[in-house]
């Protein structure tokens, strides 16, 4: 959900800035800065700032340069006249000096006063054309970006799934070394001739089958394709590929749980570390 845009124009006698940013987070929340003369517009901006943003912490910039020769500032010279007679009368009173009032009258509250100014509608327009832009190469920032998310996440199901199959040969010596082990540990206890083979074969299978991950190696691979279809979804798949993460997840802890196994442990870390690289990444898709 990262992104940044920007547009900049003249309009009129002022040059225009417009910046979108946002960062990742579960809501829209958004922060909008912009010259008192577009409070009237605000409820339509943020409407369509909510529109094409969609999810994130958006930060939202709109600002202009004016020339100086526009400046419209004006001397309230009734109320500093005012200042002035009261500080004057202030000064006998207290039996202060009454040197350079007026410096210090203008400085006073509302000394200064500019006319209301209105926002024309074709200037306005002009001025959403730049926002329109700068939401444009927001979107621009954000399709780059997600491409090469996507690229992560196609890298990261492979490599799950490659060491999935992995699991093949280690899951053929774990069962071999299993029947090993409890003929062992059964001839220490008995004599040989004593043990009886339908019996002992009953015992591994049984134990065999307690440790036997091909559910969740199968479940595993239905995930992986479900998360691949996800991915082409379109906007809004973001929380749908978290909910498939977690069910993936599941199936690998699963698999650890029952590996009894320091090598099949040790591909089942690596799963974990794939996953915990897409987890991640699924913070910045809507």
């Amino acid at each position: 959900m990262t992104g940044y845009g920007k547009a900049e124009g003249i309009v009129g006698s002022r040059k225009y800035s417009v910046e979108v940013r946002s960062l990742n987070s579960k809501q829209f929340d958004l922060n909008a800065r912009t010259p008192s003369i577009f409070r009237e517009k605000e409820m339509g901006l943020r409407k369509l700032l909510r529109s094409r943003v969609i999810r994130g912490k958006c930060d939202f910039f709109l600002f202009y340069e004016m020339d100086p020769s526009e400046s419209k500032h004006e001397i309230n010279a009734p109320l500093v006249l005012k200042y002035v007679e009261q500080l004057s009368a202030l000064a006998e009173a207290s039996n202060q000096t009454s040197s350079d009032l007026l410096a210090l009258a203008v400085k006073m509250p509302d000394a200064l006063q500019s006319p209301r100014e209105e926002l024309e509608e074709e200037v306005w327009k002009e001025i959403e054309g730049l926002v329109t832009k700068a939401l444009d190469n927001f979107d621009n920032f954000r399709g780059v970006e997600g491409s090469a998310i996507e690229a992560d996440f196609v890298s990261g199901i492979s490599i799950i799934r490659t060491l999935s199959a992995d699991l093949d040969p280690l899951l053929e010596v774990r069962a071999k070394r299993v029947r090993d082990r409890i003929r062992t540990n059964l001839e220490d206890v008995i004599d040989t001739s004593r043990i009886d083979e339908n019996r002992f074969e009953q015992e591994v299978l049984f134990y065999i089958e307690k440790t036997d991950v091909a559910e969740e190696r199968s479940r595993l691979a239905a995930h992986c394709d479900h998360f691949d279809e996800i991915m082409s979804d379109g906007i809004g798949a973001g929380k749908k590929l978290g909910f498939v993460a977690q069910e993936i997840g599941r199936e690998i802890n699963t698999l650890g749980s029952k590996a009894n196994d320091a090598d099949i442990q040790r591909i089942v870390v690596k799963m974990k570390d794939e996953l915990e690289k897409i987890k991640e990444q699924i913070l910045n898709v809507l």
